[in-house]
This record gives structure tokens, sequence and C-alpha cells, in this order.
């Protein structure tokens, strides 16, 4: 299955060993078929496995079927995987041996201490904790899918490595299906049908991961913004704007410049102060908490930002809209006295539920990421919010799994995963406490009993990013948007030039009653017209000819139906308004009756 990056790998399953080994297997081939391979690292992964290699073959597709041959004899000589634990000065001895650079490198990563071991299967000998099938001939069936530029370690000072990306999985049904899958997700890949689309581009004069939205796309996202303000309007929150700078002063309290600096931009020099553009906007809505003094009456406070922040990332990460440096994110906190709490991560839990099925998704799945060894709170305020986000899910009876020892060191979360239309699961909204910044910042409220309380902290996302949430909607609706989203609604097509003022008074209609339209006005063929308006992904056509300006109608095609008939406007804009209103994610237009 395909699967976002949140997907966590069982090492003990039997996929994870098959993969692994499967990465062996890969990496005995190149190094049989091409000279002076140098080896960096081979792990599995959620949708498969990879190598890094330096060789002085450029390795291209085309290399991929020689490799595969060679991996199926690695495979039916069905070498056993032998894992060998030495001391360090016998690794050293082994690994120059070889003139491996990499792994010496590798190898002194390994703390004073800790197990050393290699895997052997055949003649391939690798520095790896395993673990591995018994044999090579326990790797069934696999593909090599692509190979990448990768930077050794990941920085952009070291050598650049070429890795080998494929799969592997149980039978050839299962890997026939991820393939299937896999084709149908580059068809609807973000990228290629934002570009078809002219929804957004990425201009490399302005700069790597800065989303431009282009006016198609920005009026999806009027749209998206519109439903999100209303219903959080709606849902008992306030909206905040904050700014896009802070002083220096603000990340040394908040710690991002301890903790974080890697990932924001270098200051600027303003009146003679260092300021950071900002990569979160909660130290901004925590300075709005300070700036007068709270009671419990207060409390709850929901307060949520659109709030565009921009943090580093490597270039070789940053993927069309789904990884960027500049996002915009639909961020909230709130807070709250501990008689609040579980009612709160109720409130968050339904409320992302609800706002998903409206997008059109209705897969959705949890972790609850449970204490780390290394925290910072009191361990009875981190057992009650632990204990709250567990009775949310069960309320909520959302399939969840519990990530023990996996929340960040500030506090625990939930994270909803939502699985798209061809089956991909995506990390998406968060509920997370914090236990962290309220003790930075020293916030409090006036208890009950008149003495100065800690507020719980919640840090609260539904879609994440604007951005990546926008790049997962083009590619779950292949770019053909329910009618609510789309950003043409409607074409009118003219049969004819003399059919061009019906036509024009048609559009007039759809205008005043605020559809989003156009009027196709080339002198082209209607079924040029029609298929023009197919590729645009349009909900609606309305065809009119002679007999439709006579009669004051309209030919009406819905995607994906074709021709549904004949209707009045009156009639056809009450279900265009309906469709609108109720934000359906399909058509609710029915056929006319034949004859």
């Amino acid at each position: 299955m395909l699967t976002g990056k949140f997907m966590k790998l069982d090492l003990k399953s039997d996929l994870f060993k098959m993969r692994h080994s499967a990465a062996h297997v890969m990496a005995t081939a190149v190094c049989r078929l091409y000279d002076d391979v140098q080896l960096d690292i081979g792990p599995p992964t959620a949708e498969g496995f990879y190598y890094d290699f330096d060789l002085p073959h450029r390795l291209t597709p085309e290399d991929f079927d020689v490799i595969e041959q060679e991996m199926a004899k690695v495979i039916a000589e069905d070498h056993p995987f032998e894992c060998l634990t030495v001391t360090r000065a016998e690794a050293q001895q082994m690994i120059r041996g070889r003139g491996q650079r990499f792994k010496l490198e590798r190898l002194a990563d390994i703390p004073e201490g800790e197990s050393i071991t290699f895997y052997r299967c055949g003649e391939f000998l690798d520095l790896c904790r395993g673990p591995h099938l018994a044999s090579t001939g326990g790797v069934k069936a696999f593909k090599l899918l692509s190979v990448a530029g990768s930077y050794y370690r990941g920085r952009e000072t070291n050598p650049m490595l070429q890795r080998l990306y494929g799969t592997a999985f149980a039978n050839d049904k299962q890997l026939r299906v991820y393939l299937k899958q896999l084709e149908e997700a580059k068809q609807r890949d973000h990228r290629k049908l934002g570009k078809e689309l002219d929804l957004f581009s990425i201009q490399d004069e302005v700069g790597p991961g800065l989303i431009h939205w282009h006016p198609k796309g920005a009026r999806i996202r009027a749209e998206i913004e519109s439903y999100w303000r209303d219903a959080h309007l709606q849902g008992g929150y306030d909206l905040l704007y904050t700014p896009h700078i802070g002083r220096a002063g603000l990340w040394e309290t908040s710690g991002h410049l301890d903790f974080y600096k890697e990932g924001m931009y270098a200051p600027m020099e303003i009146d003679d102060n260092p300021y950071y553009v900002k990569p979160m906007n909660c130290p901004f809505h925590i300075k709005i908490y300070q700036s007068q003094k709270r009671s419990y009456r207060d409390l709850p406070l929901r307060w949520a930002e659109l709030g565009t922040v921009y943090r580093y990332e490597k270039a070789g990460v940053l993927h069309g809209l789904l990884r960027v440096r500049g996002f915009t994110q639909d961020d909230a906190h709130i807070f709250c006295t501990t008689e609040q709490v579980e009612e709160e991560i109720a409130r968050a839990v339904r409320f992302a539920i609800a706002m998903w099925r409206t997008f059109g998704f209705t897969a959705i799945t949890a972790y609850l990421a449970t204490r780390p060894d290394k925290a910072v709170g009191d361990p009875a305020r981190w057992a009650q919010a632990t204990a709250s986000l567990e009775a949310a899910l069960q309320a909520e009876q959302i399939p969840y799994e519990t990530d023990h020892g996996g929340g960040a060191f500030y506090g625990p979360k939930i994270d909803l995963k939502v699985k798209d239309a061809i089956g991909r699961e995506w990390q998406m909204s968060t509920v997370q406490f914090d236990f962290n910044l309220p003790e930075r910042f020293q916030l409090t409220y006036t208890g009950e009993d008149g003495q100065a309380q800690v507020p719980y902290m919640i840090h609260r996302a539904l879609l994440g990013s604007l951005e990546r949430f926008f790049g997962i909607m083009i590619e779950h609706y292949a770019g053909a948007f329910p009618l609510w989203l789309a950003p043409e609604q409607v074409r009118v097509l003219p049969l004819t030039e003399k059919q061009r003022d019906y036509a024009l008074a048609v559009g007039e209609q759809l205008r005043q009653v605020g559809v989003r339209y156009s009027v196709d006005e080339r002198s082209e063929k209607v079924g040029a017209k029609i298929r023009h308006a197919q590729l645009a992904k349009i909900p609606y056509m309305l065809i009119v000819g002679p007999k439709e300006a006579a009669d004051g109608t309209v030919a009406v095609r819905a995607r994906p139906l074709g021709d549904v008939g004949s209707r009045k406007m009156d009639a056809f804009l009450a279900t265009l308004l309906q469709e609108q209103t109720s934000r359906a994610l399909a058509t609710t237009m029915e056929p006319s009756p034949k004859g």
C-alpha cells in the first residue's frame, strides 16, 4: 500500500525482513555488475526499500532489467543471511579490507559498548543491525522503481550518491496491486495536474519550496479558507492574525533558537535588533494570552489562525506542495483548565472528523503517542492528558494504535491519518499537549480558589498546512473537484455564433446567483469545446443551440455522467445551488426521463 510518511515499520514483521533482505540482494547485484561500488545505507521503508551507492556508472531506468535479472540469480542461489558479531577493531579491518569509506564513517556512529554486527549473504557483507530473512530465497515478488540523487548523510556539502529504490511483497498479486496503485498515483500527481489545470507553480527565480497560487488554485483556496473560518466560528473558536516576524528574544524564550535553529532562516536586523521570520505561530498566541490577566471564568480560550510560517527544508526533500519552505498552517491553540481538558480534546477530535468528511475523506485512523523517557512537565499532568486523549478516541469510536513513548518531550498527542481515493494514508490532523511553552512563558490563570494555576495548552491542526492539504486534495480527486470547490463550476457552450447572445444571457443568470462560470465563445465545433471542458474537469457544461434558445432551456452535461438531458434554467439553478450549499461531493443531477 502507498502511504504517507507516517506509516511505522514493525521491525519484527516478515515484510520488514523481506524488504531489508531485498535491499541487500539488490546491493549484491549492483556490486556484481559494476566496478568501484561504494556502499552507504540500504534500509526498508513504508513503501519498499532503497540503497545508496557511489559508483562511476550512472544508473538509469534502462539498467533496471539487468539488475533485476542479477537479483533473481542471487535469490535463486538461496544464500543464508549470516549474522556476525565483531569487535570494533575487527569491524574496521573488515571494512578497510573491502575499501568501503562510507561504512567506516557509519561504524564511527555506533556508540561504544553497543554491539557491532555484519550480515553476510554469499559474497556480500554489510555493516547492519538486521533483522533479515533466513536466506535470500525468501525474497519473493520484487521490482525496481526509480533512481535519484541523495546527498551523503543528507547534507548538501557532502558527495551526491545514487539512491536506487525498489519494493517487495509476499507474492506477485500484492506486487501487481501495488504497481497498479503506483501508476494511478502517477496519473494523479499534483505537480502534473497542477500544471495541466493551471493551479499553482514554483518559480526558480523566486526560490524552491515557495508556492505561487494561480487564479484557479487561489479560488479553491479561498473556498477552503471560507469554509474553515465559518466552521471555526460556529465551533466556538475566535480567529487571530499575528506577525510574520518576531524579535530574537521571543524565540529564545520559546526555545526555538536552542532546539530548532537549523529549521529557521537567518535573522534580519531591524533598529539594531535581530528578528526572525516565524517557523511556528505558538509564541504569538501565547503573547496574546499574556496580554491581560486570565481567570478560570475566561477559559477555555480557543484561538485559531491561518498563519503563514517559513521553515528551512533541504532542497533534496522538497516535493511540490507536499514539502515546502513557506506554508500556511491551520493552527489553533486551546487554553483550558484541568476540568475542561477531556471535553476540549473530544471537541477537537469531533471537529477534525467532521472537517475531513466534508472534504470527502471518511477512512480515518489514529495514533496515540505517549510519554517518552525524556519529558518535561508534571507526570500527573501527563497521565491526565494522555487519559483525555484516549477517552476522546474511544468516545468517537476511532480505530487507534498506541505509540508507547512516541510523544514529543513536551506532551502526548493524537495524530489522525486519512486514507485517500486510491488507498494511501496521510498523517494530517494533530492534537498535541504542550507542557513546555506554558512553563517557559510562565502562563497562569486565577483559579476558583483565587490562586495562580497553570493552564493546559493544546496545539491543534486539522488540515496541517493549506499547501500540503491542497496537494493531497488534487490527488484525491484527480483534479476533478466537487462543485463547491471547483474553480469553474459551469461552462456555457453555444452551438454556433447565432446562439452567442443566448449563451451570454444564460451566463448572466449564473453570475447573478454567484456561480463561477465562463462562456466558450470560440468558433470551434461543439465537440472540441466539450473536449476542452472535460480536460479542464468542469462539473457542468450547458450546451445551447437553436432549440434551447427558442425554448429557454439548456442541454446539461454533468461530470462524470455525460448528457443528462434538457432543463429549464430555474430547475437547473435550483439543483446546482442545492448541491453547492450542501457541499455535495458528487453531482446530484438526475438524467431526464427518456421519451
